[in-house]
């Protein structure tokens, strides 16, 4: 297995990990909170996916998803186009409201784009810097290991909530 087909793996597993979360659940399912500043299913998998979608587009100079294939529309959530959920406050948590259809489109989507944008990568482009504004800077290989934490972590409490969801 080549570091290609290894990354390819690992973002294969955060979107398998987002369907089980995701499919079947109604949106007041996806905007369940488990407490009163608690996040949500639809956010969690919203700001993942966003990070995602943002991070691997900066790092291969593509546009992201997000705009470039109508999401941010789609979605028509009240923050500003550049938004992850970076610093979202409880308030901002609750307004990501979205169906499953649509959380899981727009993951996929962006799925589709880091899977073909990471088959090329070899050994040297992982070294390859993508962010100066960090002390050291950011390579490739370790902006695309931090996406895939993030990911799967966001990811997991996902998963925790739906286990938490009334029946």
């Amino acid at each position: 297995m080549d570091g290609a087909e290894l990354i390819t793996d690992g973002f294969g597993r955060i979107r398998e990990v987002v369907h089980e979360v995701v499919e079947g659940l109604t949106e007041e399912d996806l905007t369940f909170r488990a407490g009163p500043d608690a996040n949500t299913i639809a956010w969690l998998v919203w700001h993942l996916t966003r990070v995602q979608d943002d991070h691997v587009a900066d790092a291969f100079g593509v546009h992201e998803v997000w705009a470039a294939k109508g999401w941010a529309d789609r979605l028509g959530l009240p923050f500003d186009r550049a938004a992850t959920g970076y610093r979202h406050t409880s308030q901002e948590v609750g307004q990501v409201r979205a169906s499953a259809a649509e959380l899981i489109g727009y993951h996929d989507d962006v799925h589709e784009q880091t899977v073909r944008l990471v088959a090329g990568v070899g050994a040297a482009d992982l070294d390859r810097i993508v962010d100066e504004a960090w002390d050291p800077p950011v390579s490739l290989g370790v902006r695309l290991i931090s996406v895939m934490s993030d990911d799967l972590q966001h990811a997991g409490q996902a998963a925790f909530i739906r286990g938490l969801l009334p029946r």
